[in-house]
């Protein structure tokens, strides 16, 4: 057995989402970094394209930036259509991209919460996935062959602690938490349901990332983790990748918590 092999991802091509967001650049570098050409879809096309010259430079791969919103399902295939049309393969989707929720937003009451708010961060977080997997993880069916990650949140899994936030604006709404959440049946349901076609569909959930916040908040914020402090902004790349490798060959419908013990008390 070789286990540098089984975590190689030469020759791959590997569909991220939100990649011109703070994580999307994290693993669109481990991936390059693992031998894939990776698609970088996101509504940043020029931050994709600028990220594209410089991984084929350092790494010698194949990236592609592609402009693609992934609450519109023409838009969404209509890029698919030009990756497969480039490189004939799809195999390791990423589903990373979510709404990007503002300060104002997340400090809005939940009783006066607007409905189409909540409706624009489902049309992202849940349709968009469900758009990506539906068309991509047809592809890789017909290919007996495919990873999918998708990425949720530790609150997706128990409640945020309102005491740390306050009126900060640095929570999230009710809204990415009921998202996130959806995202955990949704991958054991296509687990089940793509059983034996050589597909396999995780979820990879994250906890906080230290991202410039207030020293008070990552202070009452690093309290409640085991690790007692914040994730860096590469901590979660090593468990991408090994989901989108070989390395995970006998896991699916599975969700990996990679969030420094914050669920874990």
């Amino acid at each position: 057995m070789n286990i540098k092999k089984m975590s190689d991802l030469s020759e791959k091509v590997v569909f991220l989402t939100g990649a011109a967001g703070i994580l999307g650049t994290q693993y669109a570098t481990a991936l390059s970094n693992a031998g894939a050409n990776v698609v970088l879809a996101d509504l940043n096309y020029t931050r994709c394209k600028k990220m594209e010259i410089k991984l084929k430079k350092e790494f010698d791969v194949t990236p592609f930036s592609l402009k693609m919103d992934i609450s519109n399902k023409k838009s969404i295939d209509n890029g698919i259509s030009k990756v497969m049309k480039k490189f004939s393969k799809i195999d390791v989707l990423v589903n990373n991209a979510v709404f990007p929720e503002t300060q104002k937003e997340r400090k809005i009451e939940f009783e006066k919460f607007p409905l189409e708010l909540w409706n624009k961060i489902f049309a992202v977080n849940v349709t968009g996935v469900f758009l990506c997997n539906q068309k991509i993880g047809s592809i890789m069916v017909k290919q007996q062959k495919g990873s999918i990650i998708n990425i949720s949140s530790m609150y997706g899994i128990v409640a945020a602690d309102q005491r740390i936030y306050g009126n900060s604006g640095l929570n999230s709404t009710a809204a990415y938490a009921v998202t996130k959440s959806s995202l955990f049946n949704f991958t054991r349901y296509l687990a089940s349901y793509w059983r034996n076609t050589g597909v396999r569909i995780n979820t990879l959930t994250l906890g906080g990332v230290e991202n410039n916040q207030d020293p008070k908040f990552i202070r009452k914020y690093s309290e409640k983790t085991m690790i007692g402090r914040m994730a860096k902004k590469n901590e979660f790349t090593g468990a991408l990748i090994f989901l989108a490798s070989d390395a995970s060959s006998y896991m699916t419908g599975s969700n990996m918590v990679v969030d420094g013990g914050w669920t874990a008390w």
